[in-house]
């Protein structure tokens, strides 16, 4: 019995482990699609503002916290 909990719980926390790791690969996309963006001025400073707030976040460990705020970057260029 012992055996199937922790099985379990190693299935139910293995896709929360992956999405931490995501961070960086959702910076990296950013970081890669700004220098040929189109963006406006105020659009390109809130831009760069989330994608300092995602990697502060994800530095502290809030990797929902840093992937809304990488996501909104995002959204805001068009990706």
């Amino acid at each position: 019995m012992l055996r199937i909990i922790m099985l379990s719980a190693a299935i139910v926390l293995s896709p929360a482990a992956a999405f931490a790791h995501s961070c960086p690969a959702v910076m990296a996309e950013i970081d890669a699609a700004m220098p040929t963006a189109e963006l406006s001025d105020g659009d390109r400073a809130r831009v760069e503002e989330l994608r300092a707030q995602g990697e502060e976040l994800h530095n502290a460990g809030d990797h929902d916290g840093s992937i809304a705020a990488l996501e909104e970057a995002k959204g805001i260029m068009g990706m």
